[in-house]
């Protein structure tokens, strides 16, 4: 897989490779004499200590051999693929379709308690209608050329979304102004599912902020993320999702969670955007 741009994920990738360099000098072997020992080119032993390849298994476990430490290799190879699981690329994860990946998150949903939600781009995932999802869904199938399972993947995603009406679940959810124009779906559908935000932000345990146009910021639009309790963080980029569950990375996202919540409006002026986004579509 590329290397991530992506700094949490960049950043372990790294701390891996600088884990093997580490080993590598600790033996006192050149990084050419690693390379004789494991049998491959020595550009690909400098593509892994500077973090430009990532190691596979089998990669780690000749490179801890080459340094005579063995048992060092089994907790590598664990936080090498925790450092992989964190930037998954959407093609990577839509491969089969999109209805799996709703499925299979629908454990995550039901454990959280607290769900606090950022969205620049679009309108959250658990609060979408049938519509709007239809239109989102289509419009990712295309750009990506992954295989059309739209139908059932919205109604795995409606499904889903019953986290919203049951259990004790409570939600923040933070979207800039400009989610409530942006036309992802046709407007009868996006109508829809505006006048949806406006019922569903009458829930007791539904807490919804619009950040509007003009507002003072101290924390600038960032990538929409997903936060899961105090046990993970989803942001989602263009290409992948990545996935982060370092505490103190963790702590930083809810940080600014809270910075942004303090340049949304709610209530009353939250149902003022909502009806001006209304009042600019003909349905």
């Amino acid at each position: 897989m590329p290397t991530s741009p992506y700094s949490p994920a960049q950043a372990a990738r790294e701390a891996i490779a600088s884990r093997l360099d580490e080993m590598r000098r600790d033996a006192g072997i050149s990084g050419l004499e690693l390379a004789v020992r494991c049998g491959w080119h020595k550009s690909k032993t400098s593509r892994i200590a500077r973090a430009r390849t990532a190691p596979s298994d089998a990669d780690i476990h000749a490179w801890c051999a080459a340094c005579g430490v063995e048992d060092r290799a089994a907790d590598l190879i664990a936080a090498s693929r925790t450092a992989e699981s964190m930037y998954v690329h959407w093609q990577r994860i839509h491969r089969d379709g999109m209805r799996r990946v709703h499925e299979g998150t629908v454990p995550l949903y039901e454990r959280t308690t607290h769900f606090r939600v950022y969205a620049s781009n679009l309108v959250p995932g658990m609060l979408q209608t049938a519509g709007y999802a239809t239109g989102l869904l289509k419009a990712i199938t295309t750009f990506q050329g992954t295989p059309d399972d739209v139908a059932d993947a919205v109604r795995a995603r409606l499904e889903r979304s019953r986290v919203v009406h049951e259990g004790h679940h409570r939600f923040a959810v933070l979207v800039e102004e400009a989610v409530l124009h942006y036309r992802v779906c046709g407007e009868p559908a996006l109508a829809e599912q505006l006048r949806h935000l406006r019922r569903i932000m009458t829930r007791p345990n539904v807490s919804f902020g619009v950040i509007p146009f003009g507002a003072r910021r101290t924390v600038w639009p960032l990538e929409a993320f997903y936060a899961f309790d105090e046990e993970r963080v989803a942001v989602e980029t263009l290409t992948a999702e990545v996935n982060i569950t370092e505490p103190g990375e963790i702590r930083t996202y809810l940080r600014a969670f809270a910075e942004l919540s303090r340049s949304a409006v709610y209530g009353a002026a939250a149902r003022e955007r909502l009806a001006g986004a209304l009042g600019t579509l003909r349905s």
